[in-house]
C-alpha cells in the first residue's frame, strides 16, 4: 500500500463525484484530524468483539451447562439465541440509527457488549445468564448492521478495503475466543466463569474510542444544525428491491452454511475416526482461513463491478469441500478443511456488497439492517435440521447432501447480489 493510500486511510472520506451521485446528505463540517486513526481503531475494535461472546461459550459450553445445570432444552435454546437476537435486534437499527446517530448507536452496543459480558459470568442460574447474554447479543447485533453505515459514511471511496480490514478483525476475534479460551480458563484456575469474564476486557476496551467517535459525530451535528438537512425517513424502500431480496436471502445460506460448520464439523470428523484434539485443530484451521481472506476478497470485490464471479468460486470451494467429507471424510481431512474455509468467506463479500449495492448511508443502513435481519432469520433452522437428520440417519451422508445442494441457491443469489446496480436505482429513486 502507497503512502498516499495510508494517508488517504487515516482520515475521513468526502465522497467523490463519480457516475452515481449519492443521494443528498446533510453539509458536513471539518473534521478533526485525529478523527481518522480514531476510526480506525474503533472499527477494529468493535470488529474483533463481535463474535468471542459466543465461540468463547462454545468453548467452555459444557463446563457452563454443568454449573448452571440447564437441561438440554435451556442449552439447546442458548444456542439458537444468537441468530434470533442478531435478527431482532438488528430490525430497531435503523430506526436508532436515525434518531441518534451511527456513531452513538455503535458505542451503545459495545457497551452492551461489555455489559453483558461482565454480568453473566456472575449469573447464579440458566435465565440470568440468557439475559445477560441476549443484552451482549443485541449490542452485537446493531454493531453488525452499523459498521457497514460507518464505513460508508466516513470511508466511501474505502469500502471494500475498510470491510477488508474489520472483516479480518472479526475473523480474528472468532478464531482467538475459539482457540485461547480454554487455555486461559485453565491458566486463571480452570474455572468457566474466569474464562467467560476475561473477554468483557476487550469488550471494555472498545467502548473508550466510540465514546471519542460519538462524541466528534455529535459535534458535527450539532454544527451542520442549520444547513438543510435529509429527511429522517429518507433512504429506499428496501423491500421492492430484487438486489436487496438477493443479498438477505445470500446472506441467509452462507450464515447456515457458517453455524452448520462451527457446530457439526468437529463431529463429522469425529465419527470419521479422527481424535477429538484433532477435529478441533481442523475446525480452528477453517476459522483462521478467513482472517487473510477476509482481507484480500472485500478488496478485490471493491475493485470490480460485478462480484458475482467471486460468489461462484466460494461456492464451488464449498461443493468441493462437502464432497470430499463424503467420500474421504478422514483421508483429506486438511484438504476439506481449507476448502470450507474459503467457502466461509462468503460473509466478508456479501457485507462487502451491502457497502456497493446503496448510494447513500441512508440507503446502506437501511439494506444493512434488512439483508442482515433477515438472513439471520432464514439461518435459524439450518443447524437444527442438520442435527435432526444427523440423529435420525445415524449418519452424515444426507446431511452432507444438504449442506452441499444449499450451496446451489447461494452461488444463484451471489450472482444475482452481484450486479452493478443499487437499491435505490430498483426503486425508482432519483439522485
Amino acid at each position: 500500500m502507497s503512502d498516499e493510500e495510508i494517508q488517504t486511510l487515516n482520515r475521513p472520506q468526502v465522497a467523490r463525484t463519480a457516475s452515481r451521485q449519492p443521494l443528498p446528505t446533510p453539509a458536513a463540517a471539518p473534521q478533526p484530524g485525529w478523527l481518522g486513526p480514531v476510526l480506525l481503531v474503533g472499527i477494529v475494535l468493535a470488529a474483533l468483539n463481535l463474535r468471542p461472546a459466543i465461540t468463547s461459550l462454545g468453548a467452555l459450553f459444557e463446563e457452563t451447562r454443568e454449573g448452571l445445570g440447564m437441561s438440554g432444552t435451556v442449552a439447546g435454546l442458548i444456542t439458537s439465541v444468537p441468530a434470533l437476537c442478531f435478527a431482532v435486534f438488528g430490525v430497531t437499527a435503523p430506526r436508532l440509527s436515525r434518531r441518534f446517530g451511527p456513531a452513538a448507536v455503535v458505542c451503545a452496543g459495545m457497551a452492551a457488549v461489555a455489559a453483558g459480558l461482565l454480568i453473566r459470568p456472575f449469573a447464579s442460574d440458566a435465565a440470568g445468564f440468557l439475559a445477560a447474554s441476549a443484552l451482549t447479543l443485541a449490542g452485537i447485533a446493531l454493531t453488525n448492521v452499523l459498521l457497514p453505515v460507518i464505513v460508508k459514511r466516513w470511508f466511501p471511496d474505502r469500502v471494500g478495503t475498510m470491510t477488508g480490514l474489520y472483516s479480518m478483525a472479526l475473523a480474528a476475534g472468532t478464531s482467538l475466543a475459539a482457540a485461547a479460551t480454554v487455555p486461559m480458563t485453565q491458566a486463571l484456575g480452570g474455572s468457566w466463569r474466569s474464562g467467560l469474564l476475561i473477554w468483557a476486557f476487550l469488550a471494555v476496551a472498545a467502548v473508550l474510542p466510540w465514546l471519542a467517535i460519538a462524541a466528534a459525530a455529535r459535534k458535527e451535528k450539532a454544527a451542520a444544525a442549520g444547513a438543510p438537512a435529509a429527511r429522517p425517513d429518507t433512504g429506499p424502500s428496501v423491500v421492492r428491491s430484487r438486489t436487496a431480496w438477493a443479498l438477505a436471502c445470500y446472506f441467509g445460506l452462507q450464515a447456515t452454511g457458517a453455524y452448520i460448520t462451527m457446530g457439526w464439523l468437529p463431529q463429522i470428523f469425529r465419527d470419521a475416526g479422527v481424535s477429538a484434539s484433532t477435529a478441533g485443530i481442523l475446525l480452528a484451521v477453517t476459522m483462521v482461513m478467513g482472517v487473510p481472506l477476509a482481507f484480500v476478497i472485500p478488496g478485490l470485490a471493491g475493485r470490480m463491478r460485478n462480484q458475482g464471479p467471486i460468489a461462484v468460486v466460494l461456492g464451488l470451494f464449498g461443493l468441493f469441500g462437502y464432497l470430499g467429507l463424503s467420500f474421504a471424510p478422514a483421508a483429506g481431512a486438511w484438504a476439506w478443511a481449507l476448502l470450507l474455509g474459503v467457502s466461509n468467506c462468503a460473509f466478508p463479500l456479501v457485507i462487502t456488497m451491502i457497502g456497493l449495492r446503496a448510494k447513500s448511508p441512508a440507503g446502506v443502513v437501511k439494506l444493512s439492517a434488512f439483508a442482515q435481519s433477515t438472513g439471520y432469520l432464514i439461518s435459524i433452522p439450518g443447524p437444527l435440521l442438520i442435527g435432526t437428520l444427523y440423529q435420525h440417519t445415524g449418519g452424515w451422508d444426507l446431511p452432507l447432501a444438504l449442506m452441499a445442494g444449499l450451496l446451489v441457491p447461494q452461488i444463484a443469489l451471489g450472482v444475482l447480489a452481484g450486479r452493478d446496480r443499487t437499491i435505490e436505482d430498483e426503486c425508482g429513486m432519483r439522485d
